[in-house]
């Protein structure tokens, strides 16, 4: 935790109150901030979760098409039916919500098979095929929502840290600064007010003997 460098008496002291009303000011913008973040990351997380539901649906029924091609005609199949198959082309989209920069949304394009590519050998790798297409556009939209839950998760704890270290340990070292400057001018002025009437004293009592 930094360190404080306080300027001596009056100007100590006004330096002191300006920045508690800063780091005061600070503490507010940043609960409101994590407000806000965590608002967003409820929304993103259930995202998620629904996305993941999804995934797992059209995964599970693209795997049991597989299996029954598979079963009726071997894996000879699905390797001449997956040869000469181009590969998925995802592209992210990216937004900011409060300073933390996240996926927003994708888009997953899966290449028509090439009328060069071996058709596939039964009805059963056919249908997977299609499920399969289905479930890798879904992992996709999945693996958006889940990456973006994190960052904002992440810059949500990051916020709220900084808020307890203000809340907690700053504002109260600066109120606690503040009342020793307080009293420490208060004594000094009370002491400088001893020594004036000391000294109008001393004067009155010259002026009686001269």
């Amino acid at each position: 935790m930094a360190t404080l460098r306080i300027p001596p008496g009056r100007a100590g002291r006004l330096h002191l109150r300006r920045s508690l009303a800063v780091a005061a000011r600070g503490a507010d913008l940043l609960e409101r901030k994590l407000s806000i973040l965590r608002a967003e990351h409820q929304r993103l997380v259930q995202a998620e979760q629904d996305a993941a539901a999804g995934w797992h649906e059209l995964l599970g029924e693209a795997e049991t098409w597989l299996l029954r091609g598979l079963v009726l005609s071997g894996e000879h199949a699905l390797d001449a039916a997956a040869a000469g198959l181009a590969p998925a082309d995802v592209t992210v989209s990216w937004t900011t919500s409060m300073g933390a920069l996240h996926p927003s949304e994708v888009s997953c394009a899966v290449p028509a098979r090439p009328p060069t590519a071996v058709a596939p050998g039964n009805a059963a790798l056919i249908n997977a095929e299609a499920a399969y297409r289905r479930a890798v556009t879904a992992a996709a939209d999945y693996a958006c929502n889940r990456a973006a839950a994190r960052i904002v998760g992440a810059e949500m704890l990051s916020t709220r840290q900084r808020v307890r270290a203000l809340q907690r340990h700053w504002i109260p070292r600066l109120q606690e600064a503040l009342a020793r400057a307080d009293l420490t001018l208060e004594q000094s002025e009370h002491e400088d007010a001893v020594r004036r009437r000391w000294a109008a004293h001393k004067l009155e009592e010259g002026e009686s003997h001269g």
